[in-house]
C-alpha cells in the first residue's frame, strides 16, 4: 500500500496537546513509514489557561481533521485531549470526541466502540459517558453484539488469531448466579449465548467477576474484556497502562486513536509531559491503517 497519512490533532492548545505531539513525532520509537498533517492553532493562547477560543481552536482541530480523513486525504485521526467542560460552554454538545466523530461519519452514536488498548490489558466498553443508573438500563442484545463483534475483530487486527474474551460480571462476584443480582443469570449470560452462537468460530464470552477478571486478563489468561460500564474498565486499565494506553474508536471508516490521559493544564509549557501515550496511540493508528482498510478493526 502507499505510505499512510495520519491526521494529528493539537487538542486544546492550552494543554499539554502540542508538546507531546511535538516529542512524540522526534521520538525514535515512532515508524518512519508515514506522513503526517498536524492541525491545530496555538496563536493567542496562554498554556495552562483554558479558554472559550481555547477550546474553539480544538474544536476546528478536530472538524478539520475529520473532513480530510472523509475525504481519503488522510487514512487515519490521532486526537490530542480536549477539555469537556470549556467545549460545552462554547456548545459542543457531544459528551467527548468519540461521540463526535460517529456524528461527523453519520453513524448513531451506539454504533461505535470505546476501546483502551494497552501492553498486557484491552477493554471494550458496552456504554461510555452516561451516569451509572443509565448504563445499566442499557445493557442489551444490540450492544452486546456490537461490543463483542468490535473487540473480536480489533484483537485480529492486532495479530491475535483466536482472541479470548471473557465479560465482566456487573454485580458483584457476577451476581453469585442470582443470589446477590439476577442481570447475569437472567439477562447477561443468555444474550452471550445466542449471540457468539451465530458467530464463526463461537468466541468464548464466560460472564466472570469482576474483582479477579482484570486480574486474569493482565496476567494473559484473556485477550480482551468486554466492560458494561465506563468506569469498570478504566479503572484497572488505567491503573497499569497510564503512560503508555490508547483510546481507540472502533466502527468508523477509518482508524482513530487517542492518548489515554488529559489536557493537563496544571503542567503545560512546562516541558515536563511524558509523550509515551502519545507516541502508542500514533504506533496503533498506523497499525490499524496497515491492517485493514477500516478501523471497524
Amino acid at each position: 500500500m502507499k505510505t499512510p497519512t495520519l491526521a494529528i490533532t493539537i487538542g486544546d492548545p492550552a494543554g499539554i496537546g502540542p508538546e507531546i505531539v511535538r516529542k512524540a513525532l522526534l521520538s525514535k520509537d515512532v515508524p518512519c513509514d508515514f506522513n503526517y498533517i498536524i492541525f491545530g492553532d496555538r496563536s493567542g493562547v496562554r498554556l495552562g489557561r483554558p479558554s472559550r477560543a481555547s477550546a474553539q481552536k480544538g474544536l476546528d482541530a478536530l472538524q478539520q481533521a475529520t473532513e480530510f480523513c472523509l475525504e481519503g486525504k488522510c487514512q487515519g485521526i490521532v486526537t490530542a485531549p480536549v477539555c469537556k467542560e470549556t467545549l460545552s460552554n462554547i456548545g459542543f454538545k457531544f459528551p467527548g470526541q468519540t461521540e463526535f466523530l460517529a456524528d461527523a461519519c453519520g453513524l448513531h452514536q451506539e454504533a461505535v466502540t470505546m476501546a483502551m488498548v494497552g501492553p498486557t490489558l484491552r477493554v471494550f466498553l458496552l456504554t461510555t459517558h452516561v451516569s451509572l443508573r443509565e448504563a445499566i438500563d442499557l445493557i442489551d442484545e444490540t450492544r452486546l453484539k456490537r461490543t463483542i463483534l468490535h473487540a473480536r475483530a480489533c484483537l485480529k487486527k492486532l495479530g491475535i488469531r483466536n482472541p479470548r474474551i471473557a465479560v465482566a460480571g456487573l454485580n458483584p462476584h457476577a451476581g453469585e448466579n442470582g443470589v446477590i443480582g439476577t442481570e447475569e443469570k437472567k439477562l447477561i449470560a443468555p444474550l452471550i449465548k445466542k449471540i457468539t452462537s451465530t458467530i464463526a468460530g463461537k468466541p468464548v464470552c464466560p460472564i466472570l467477576s469482576a474483582d479477579t477478571l482484570f486480574y486474569f486478563a493482565q496476567q494473559g489468561r484473556y485477550d480482551g474484556v468486554i466492560c458494561l460500564y465506563h468506569d469498570q474498565g478504566l479503572i484497572p486499565f488505567k491503573l497499569v497502562s497510564f503512560e503508555t494506553g490508547v483510546n481507540c474508536t472502533l466502527g468508523l471508516p477509518f482508524p482513530r486513536t487517542s492518548p489515554d490521559h488529559g489536557t493537563a493544564f496544571d503542567i503545560a509549557g512546562k516541558d515536563v509531559a511524558s509523550e509515551r501515550s502519545m507516541v502508542e496511540a500514533i504506533r496503533l493508528a498506523l497499525l490499524l491503517v496497515k491492517n485493514g482498510k477500516k478501523s471497524a478493526c
